[in-house]
């Protein structure tokens, strides 16, 4: 494990550095940027006691283990002075130039985040840290060892300051490590994590290691000279080490019920060859004298995990009969396994070292292209923070399209989840599914290293509702739903346009005269619609009705007033219970009825209508009975949603099962009382009719959405009669 450095000084980074970066010009931007925060941090202490500038060198010496590139170790050095010294990013601008300045701006934004909790605030903060990963991955990079030289120097703080920094860094911090591939800096922050989370147990382990490294140290001595003889007779160009097993590694094996003697790695070496070809060549040579251990074989080389890790691991029985993990590599393969995306800072024959890092990381890393999706689904923060950390780090499992692609699902995922993984026109086709070459339903519970074949029907209707109950992913969800979205909008369209064509018909206005250009550009403006579609759309849906397009167009003229004094001096009576609900601009006492053919409720849009005797009835602007009148339709608005009223709904099953009990029962669940409610039944399915009590619209939705999921409905609306 890494050390925090306290007598470090800038000549002895600049060594470092110059061990990589020979270019002069970088090299005295690095040292420009060292003696402005020098300057800026000059007479600041930590809690150490240090200079505080000991700090920023310890991060850029940090970041050298990477061969980070000039910007990001100059943004390193200057990281606090903005936070901490009163220096604005302009002023690091005009100094240092953009890039730099862009990193520094980037650090400073997540050094103010508190990445744990769940309040919104909280939750809205872990949000940035995660979206900006897709913005500039070298500010991340920054980050984790900004916060590795912080755990190095946590001893200096309280117990609680120490668990809840390393919750938040094991929660957060070393999982993104890990999917960045930065092996050196993950395993540090783990074992540091744990020394203060499971003090206990962390000084168990190390006291064990000590214990027995003397006898380790003989042994792995023994099998490097024997399997070096081995592979030098075949004239395998390599170098061999004994590798020590991370304790956090360790750790979690014994959480797991594994004893500390039966972890194999314990005894453990890595070969570093030339070619990928030299790898499977040393594998075989070391297989012909040591015998494999059965089911402990990995070849990460044919299908890297999707941080780009790739080596060939094998355990085997080696000298004194003792297991030995082997890791057999190439030197690139190596520094991608310490170093991951931050192995890419080599970047001169190929454009920006941002452009190569971002590239990289989106065509390698299936962790950032989630992240980015869910960014543009636009979630609200709570459901975005939750999916991420449910979807991409945790439990996640790796599966094989039939080409042998690696897909990454969370745990629990459907072949439903794999088929919108792969595009959104294979998930929208699916019929069934093949894993492992076995048909499996829809609903199968995936398991890591399953190969996964999705069969499609280009003639498919497309997904059904009934998925939405099982699907994991939050990209499979929002992918059915607006599948759904769009397929009711092609009907509202549809829908529409039958209704003014049959309008137009009626008044005998040809097509050529409704839609001259003037005059249709003037319609549009004053319904409000921005297009022909528009229209469409809203007459489909209710939103408009066609007397108001049709009086818009002829600009009729009906006197409301001359009609309401004329129908409530046939029938003026005081107002019933329902006039409580529902007023007229300017007309007090006139009785009001709701009508019982669509029964509105508070939130739907509606209309009157004038009766001989009988007052105002209130319907909905879609229902059918009013959808041809005009002369006598009054402008109605609602009062207050406070009473509950009746409305009618058409459930449809497929009769499998006895879903009414489902049904009464979401209702309940709902607080909405059932007045009464029929059934009939046919061979095809089963019509439940039901008047309920609810007290506006939007209960009324969420009602027949949650009777939508019950698996045995196939459809549930509100009935006009």
């Amino acid at each position: 494990m890494s050390k925090h450095i306290k007598d470090l000084t800038i000549e002895k980074l600049m060594d470092k550095i110059k061990t990589y970066i020979t270019d002069e010009k970088e090299l005295s931007i690095i040292e420009e940027a060292y003696k402005f925060a020098y300057e800026k941090h000059f007479d600041q202490k930590r809690l150490t006691g240090e200079p505080y500038i000991i700090h920023p060198l310890n991060v850029a010496y940090i970041l050298t283990r990477t061969n980070a590139d000039y910007e990001t170790l100059s943004a390193a050095l200057l990281h606090d002075v903005v936070e901490d010294c009163n220096v604005s990013i302009q002023e690091i601008e005009e100094k240092f130039g953009h890039n730099i300045a862009i990193l520094v701006d980037g650090v400073t934004k997540i050094n103010k985040l508190n990445l744990s909790g769940t309040t919104e605030a909280l939750i809205n903060n872990q949000r940035k840290i995660l979206v900006g990963l897709s913005e500039d991955v070298r500010v991340i990079i920054i980050k984790l060892a900004d916060r590795l030289n912080n755990m190095q120097t946590l001893f200096v703080h309280s117990e609680k300051k120490q668990k809840s920094t390393a919750r938040e860094t094991l929660d957060i911090l070393t999982p993104i490590a890990d999917r960045l591939g930065i092996g050196s800096i993950k395993q540090d922050l783990e074992e540091l994590c744990l020394r203060y989370l499971k003090p206990d147990e962390y000084y168990d382990i190390v006291e064990k290691l000590n214990a027995t490294k003397a006898e380790r140290d003989n042994s792995v001595a023994k099998m490097i000279e024997s399997v070096s003889e081995l592979l030098n007779k075949h004239d395998i160009k390599h170098e061999i080490f004994g590798r020590s097993k991370s304790i956090y590694s360790i750790y979690k094996k014994l959480e797991k019920g594994k004893r500390f003697s039966d972890i194999y790695d314990l005894l453990a070496l890595r070969i570093l060859v030339d070619t990928e070809q030299d790898c499977y060549q040393a594998l075989g040579i070391i297989h012909s004298k040591f015998r494999p251990k059965p089911k402990r074989f990995k070849d990460y080389i044919a299908m890297p995990k999707t941080n780009m890790y790739q080596s060939l691991h094998t355990t085997v029985f080696g000298v004194d009969g003792q297991l030995y993990e082997i890791q057999i590599r190439t030197y690139e393969m190596d520094k991608v396994a310490e170093y991951g995306i931050a192995s890419h800072w080599s970047y001169k024959e190929k454009g920006s070292v941002k452009a190569v890092m971002q590239n990289e990381m989106e065509q390698k890393l299936q962790f950032f292209r989630a992240i980015m999706d869910l960014k543009r689904e636009q979630e609200n923060p709570e459901e975005f923070v939750n999916t991420v950390k449910k979807e991409v780090f945790q439990n996640t499992i790796y599966v094989f399209t039939p080409l042998g692609d690696v897909i990454e699902l969370p745990n629990g995922s459907t072949p439903i989840d794999f088929a919108y993984k792969v595009h959104t026109n294979v998930g929208d086709k699916a019929t069934g599914a093949i894993v492992n070459s076995h048909m499996v339903p829809l609903d199968y519970k995936l398991k890591s290293d399953d190969i996964v074949k999705i069969i499609t029907n280009n003639n498919s209707a497309g997904p059904s509702r009934e998925w939405l109950n099982f699907v994991q992913t939050t990209h499979a969800k929002n992918k059915i739903k607006n599948f759904f979205n769009k397929a009711n909008k092609e009907e509202n369209h549809k829908k529409g346009e039958e209704i003014l064509t049959k309008e137009l018909r009626r008044q005998k206005i040809s097509n050529d005269e409704f839609f001259d250009d003037e005059k249709f550009k003037k319609l549009l403006s004053d319904l409000k619609c921005n297009s022909l579609n528009e229209l469409y759309g809203n007459l489909g849906s209710g939103k408009l009705s066609i007397d108001t397009v049709m009086n818009n167009y002829l600009k009729k003229e009906v006197n409301k007033e001359e009609k309401i004094i004329e129908k409530a001096s046939k029938g003026s009576q005081k107002q019933n219970m329902s006039n409580s609900l529902v007023s007229i601009a300017g007309i007090p006492d006139i009785k009001v009825n709701l009508a019982s053919c669509c029964n509105p409720v508070p939130g739907d849009r509606i209309v009157g209508y004038i009766t001989k005797g009988y007052g105002i009835t209130v319907h909905r602007m879609v229902c059918p009975n009013v959808a041809s009148l005009d002369e006598r339709l009054i402008e109605v608005k609602w009062n207050t949603e406070s009473s509950k009223l009746p409305t009618n709904i058409l459930v449809r099953t497929n009769g499998l099962n006895n879903a009414l009990i489902d049904i009464i029962s979401k209702a309940a669940n709902n607080d909405i009382p059932v007045r009464q409610f029929s059934s009939h039944r046919s061979k095809e399915d089963e019509a439940i009719e039901m008047t309920v009590l609810v007290n506006n619209k939007e209960q009324l939705m969420k009602l027949i959405n949650d009777i939508k999921m019950i698996p045995e409905v196939t459809e549930a609306e509100r009935l006009i009669k």
